[in-house]
């Protein structure tokens, strides 16, 4: 196994909490190959694009030689994992729980290489266990620290009910890194509590601990909470690609960065935040339903926005090169090929002052070509805005036309 390559420098990349860096240090450069485990709960028929980040981190160690082990948690998703959460999950069905079980090998498997993929469900050992087993295994922790867990303390301060059951995730899910006997565990930042757990529990069984890596949560397309089935904010890697690439667009353009980075990992192009997003939406459709379905996914895209636009529209003409004169408002000099998204609003004729077009866009009111535009800083360059639809509330519309 070939500690020094470019993956093994670049398994921290992405990633949050190392625990204990120094021993997974150790373990990595030792050349031995590792178990590297990851648990899924199939609480949902199809997976986000928040999870392909944690699974793009198992694809890293798979590269080095590693195995992964999925852990398709069809015995704890009974339960319901509590982390994040303000209140108890609802219980699933077995049906549901199957149903949703079917559809994630195939998801996971575009990313993480089927050939080094070791599947285990943990009704394989969780299922067996007498009430003797399960009293032994209460014995790892106790009360208190199950409770310094932060949203089991803010449910309990608050007087909100927690389920013994819930209590017992925690102790489930390590049990698990028991059972497959994990030398590495990865989850998403909010699960830290839990790998560590792993750690605690396996030193009770005698075991080895496993060191934990975690990795960011990813944004969702609302710009406040992390991706989820449940609030509605999330991309899944099934979408069809009309969807997905619409989807993709709506995010707001401050977290453009962490989609490049966690998805995709690289960095966002050069170019004009409009187009940035465009060729985000372009990339993750090309990663999950090939290069023939990018430009169909983007004209349906452009039909769909710009449906309700007046055939009267008024056209906009745009100098590549403005002058002071033309945009009093100072941001802008002879040089520039720029254009304050507020001066584009004045010209359009929508506001009259600076302070109008301002609370226009505080308010989510002024579009660009179907796009919100949240940042009443941006500037945009001119060039990119040849033939882009601008709108400003549900009635004014204008088409932008540049000329030299």
């Amino acid at each position: 196994m070939d500690s020094g390559s470019e993956h093994f420098r670049r398994i921290y990349d992405n990633a949050v909490d190392a625990v204990p860096r120094d021993e997974l240090d150790r373990r990595l450069k030792s050349g031995e190959s590792l178990r590297i485990k990851l648990g899924i709960d199939p609480t949902a028929p199809d997976i986000h694009l928040g999870f392909v980040v944690v699974l793009r981190k198992l694809r890293q160690f798979q590269r080095l030689g590693h195995t992964a082990v999925l852990v398709i948690g069809d015995y704890t998703a009974r339960v319901g994992d509590p982390s994040g959460r303000s209140k108890t999950r609802p219980i699933l069905t077995s049906e549901e729980i199957e149903a949703n079980t079917r559809t994630y090998l195939d998801q996971a498997y575009l990313i993480l290489d089927r050939e080094r993929t070791e599947v285990r469900h943990n009704s394989e050992w969780l299922g067996p266990l007498a009430l003797a087993d399960i009293i032994h295994l209460t014995r790892a922790t106790t009360v208190a620290r199950v409770l310094e867990r932060d949203d089991f303390s803010k449910r309990f301060a608050a007087g909100d009910a927690i389920s013994l059951t819930e209590l017992l995730y925690p102790l489930m899910q390590a049990y698990d890194s028991v059972a497959v006997d994990a030398d590495v565990e990865l989850g998403g930042t909010d699960q830290l509590y839990n790998l560590l757990m792993g750690r605690h529990v396996m030193e009770y069984y005698g075991k080895n601990p496993q060191c934990v890596l975690t990795t960011p949560l990813l944004v969702g397309t609302d710009g406040e909470k992390k991706m989820s089935k449940s609030l509605g904010n999330y991309i899944g890697v099934t979408d069809p690609p009309g969807e997905m690439f619409g989807k993709t667009m709506s995010i707001p353009d401050y977290i453009m960065p962490d989609y490049y980075r966690l998805v995709l990992d690289c960095d966002p192009p050069e170019a004009p935040p409009v187009e940035q997003k465009r060729e985000l939406a372009r990339s993750i459709v090309r990663a999950f339903h090939g290069d023939n379905a990018v430009a169909s996914a983007e004209k349906h895209f452009d039909t769909v926005t710009r449906r309700g636009v007046p055939e009267d529209i008024v056209e906009l003409p745009l100098p590549l090169y403005p002058s002071n004169d033309l945009y009093p408002s100072s941001n802008l000099y002879p040089q520039s090929s720029e254009i304050w998204i507020v001066d584009l609003i004045k010209l359009a004729g929508f506001a009259k002052t600076n302070g109008e077009a301002r609370r226009f866009v505080r308010g989510g009111a002024v579009r660009l070509d179907g796009e919100v535009i949240r940042d009443e800083q941006i500037s945009l360059k001119i060039v990119a805005l040849d033939g882009v639809v601008l709108q400003v509330g549900k009635r004014r519309y204008a088409r932008l036309v540049t000329s030299g």
